[in-house]
């Protein structure tokens, strides 16, 4: 495979520097094949040892979300971060965007990169096909990390507007479209150079990905995709989402066999933006529990 180095793009306004912390982490950036014959680009951070991690992007978005996550990965931690179909610079099929077809992806990378058993990281709407495969695929998903993620979306003002908008978009996507889009996912003010990244990402997202993929969030029945999940959850919410209501966080909590809920006082949907460092540690707490008795999730070299 192909690896190019990724240098730091974007850094985000706030948070300490962990002491505890270890150097930050060399980025990776590689291509998968997957069986259906798509090619995914991922980025691959960590330590060969670490717990494997893999990182899943929500609508529109691509493995840079996960740069500021990635570049501090701790020793125990082994991070993946593919990029879905239609996304950044993946391949865009002419069609495929519904949740049922990202998990299938999912599985497809956990096994093209050779990851038996990992913790999945689900962002945002990333969130339903890392739940998915959870539920679908228990083997290979050692525990489930749901941030900033919805129980369902067909009730939420905000989201179903963003699908009326949608209807009418066409390329090239406009700047004002991305930027007032992202202005409303966190509730504190985002470094500029992480926020120039995401939304040159975005930009990257036909018009009819856009319509596709938000079409299948919509449509799907999503409070079913939490139900039959038994591998243990970590559910992280941010109290200033101006998306997700706390009852809708609930409504998961009450839904999935193992799960708790860590509150990010005065983060906004995107908490991942606005505190990676404190997401990161919980991340790495939540993965040595879970992982304590196979700690390397990765299945034989291929020959």
């Amino acid at each position: 495979m192909k690896e190019i180095v990724a240098p730091p793009r974007g850094r985000c306004a706030r948070g300490p520097t962990d002491v505890r912390r270890a150097a930050v982490s060399t980025i990776a950036v590689k291509a998968a094949r997957l069986r259906s014959g798509l090619v995914l680009p991922y980025a691959e951070a960590g330590y060969p040892e670490g717990a494997p991690v893999v990182f899943v992007h929500g609508l529109a978005d691509s493995w840079w979300a996960f740069e500021p996550l990635l570049r501090q990965l701790p020793a125990a931690l082994h991070g993946y971060a593919p990029t879905q179909r239609g996304h950044g610079d993946a391949e865009r099929p002419p069609d495929g965007y519904s949740p049922d077809d990202f998990a299938a992806d999912l599985v497809e990378f956990l096994d093209a990169t050779g990851i038996r058993r990992a913790v999945l990281v689900g962002a945002s709407s990333g969130g339903v096909a890392a739940r998915l495969v959870a539920g679908s695929h228990p083997d290979r998903v050692a525990g489930l990390v749901l941030a900033g993620v919805p129980a369902t979306l067909a009730d939420k003002p905000p989201a179903v507007a963003l699908g009326e908008q949608v209807k009418d978009l066409v390329d090239p996507v406009p700047r004002a479209f991305v930027e007032e889009l992202l202005a409303g996912l966190t509730a504190r003010p985002l470094g500029r150079g992480l926020l120039a990244t995401i939304a040159e990402e975005n930009l990257k997202v036909p018009a009819r990905v856009w319509r596709e993929t938000l079409r299948g969030l919509l449509e799907t029945d999503l409070a079913a995709t939490l139900k039959g999940i038994l591998v243990p959850a970590l559910v992280l919410w941010g109290d200033a989402d101006g998306i997700l209501p706390r009852a809708d966080q609930q409504r998961i909590l009450d839904t999935l066999y193992d799960a708790r809920l860590v509150v990010y006082e005065g983060a906004g949907h995107a908490l991942y933006w606005e505190e990676p460092e404190r997401l990161v540690q919980d991340v790495a707490a939540f993965a040595a529990e879970v992982l304590a008795d196979r700690p390397d999730g990765r299945s034989a070299p291929r020959t």
